[in-house]
């Protein structure tokens, strides 16, 4: 993939997609003109990625009656093309190795990783010393793995255990987003109800692979609809069966499916119709906002720098009082990426020992760190603080060890 030049790329173009290959960037000429009009109205051309990130998320930040519209956030979704691309090729080359059922490819997990933007945008924190692409990452990457793991649970379930495992609120959610109306819903979350309490599997709780049931239980079903659903429906409407109670929850399962795991479709696909095209060719143009409504000031952007550049010297610093085993643990598993089990065997320790060494070391450092914080910094914890400051150690430690494979205490 060829790396983009210049500040101006880096904000207007995006990445074009053949399965699992990059193959180019696309210019949008909307960001492109904006970007321009920007670098003009400025006394001498910015050429600073920070400046531009400060400035582009804050006025995404601002856009308070329509966010999903802002020009701020298209010009930070082209900035963060590279990082979701590293992130999805990374996702889907350990999902292949791990014989993932969900078999997507590398322009399936870049399209799901993309679309968690806003995840990244309203949980970037650029006061307290976050990097963008450094938080980036490491937001697409426990999305993309989250979408897989859920993907690949709800792939193995049956019908019969999805509907078991699933609630009220997510159901009515999935059938109004399949299109069925207020006439069908609550007949078809009263016999999703009945089925609740009647359908008893001699399985183990946890088994993904639930029989169907059988027919006396389907039998029991429909009567028990047909009994509630005089007093529980405003209009009671027909009668069912065993075949039509069956038929409506194997709809329930099917929108459940389609509401959590929506099928994609690129936007460079053609369109169906005569004329030549592609879909986003008849996409709607976004309104274009006031550019430059605000100067970002030199002195935050050397603040900024000088934040991050603190916290780095304090967690280099708590790492070094780590005892040595605690840091080997933690330099094999970031520097290297080695599992668990694989840092047992090199270790020649349990594995459980390493999963609970590790998980201390790390808790160690963020109670460091946030400590830290408070004092320094004079930012109350809380709940939120305390994830913001959770993301930036974990940031710090796969951008440190991947750029310094060589053992604490080496290179000193």
């Amino acid at each position: 993939m060829r790396s983009r030049q210049g500040i101006i790329e880096l904000f207007t173009t995006f990445l074009e997609l053949d399965a699992d290959r990059a193959i180019g960037w696309a210019i949008d000429a909307r960001l492109r003109r904006s970007m321009v009009n920007c670098q003009a109205s400025l006394p001498q051309p910015e050429t600073s990625e920070n400046f531009w990130i400060s400035y582009w998320y804050k006025q995404w930040h601002n856009s308070v009656q329509n966010p999903a519209q802002s020009l701020g956030k298209q010009h930070l979704v082209s900035y963060l093309q590279e990082v979701c691309y590293w992130s999805a090729q990374k996702v889907a080359q350990k999902a292949a190795q791990g014989n993932s059922s969900g078999q997507y490819s590398l322009s399936d997990c870049f399209q799901m990783a993309i679309m968690r933007v806003d995840k990244v945008l309203k949980g970037f924190k650029p006061d307290v010393g976050f990097n963008l692409k450094n938080y980036g990452s490491v937001v697409f990457s426990c999305e993309l793995k989250e979408i897989l793991r859920s993907q690949n649970e709800i792939e193995i379930c049956t019908n019969w255990r999805l509907l078991r495992k699933l609630s009220h609120k997510r159901l009515v959610e999935s059938l109004q987003n399949a299109g069925y109306g207020a006439d069908m819903i609550p007949s078809y979350v009263l016999v999703w109800r009945c089925y609740i309490e009647l359908y008893a599997p001699e399985q183990p709780t946890g088994t993904r692979r639930l029989p169907k049931p059988d027919e006396a239980t389907w039998k029991a079903i429909s009567q028990l609809y047909n009994l509630e659903r005089h007093t529980q429906l405003s209009v009671s409407g027909k009668e069912s069966n065993s075949e039509t109670v069956e038929k409506w929850l194997v709809t329930c399962a099917k929108a459940v499916r389609s509401y959590l795991y929506p099928s994609m479709t690129s936007i460079n696909a053609a369109t169906n119709s005569d004329n030549a095209g592609e879909l986003q060719d008849i996409l709607p143009q976004l309104q274009q906002e006031s550019i430059l409504t605000e100067m970002i000031a030199v002195e935050e952007k050397n603040e900024r720098q000088l934040q991050r550049q603190q916290i780095s010297d304090f967690i280099v610093t708590a790492i070094k009082e780590l005892d040595n085993e605690a840091q080997k643990i933690i330099q094999l598993y970031y520097s290297q990426e080695l599992t668990q089990q694989q840092i047992a065997k090199e270790l020649e320790m349990k594995q459980y020992t390493v999963s609970r060494r590790l998980s201390k070391t790390k808790d160690t450092l963020l109670i460091k760190l946030a400590t830290w914080c408070q004092e320094s910094m004079h930012i109350s914890l809380n709940s939120s603080v305390l994830d913001y400051v959770s993301t930036i150690l974990e940031e710090w430690l796969q951008n440190h060890y991947s750029s310094n494979s060589m053992p604490l205490g080496e290179n000193s």
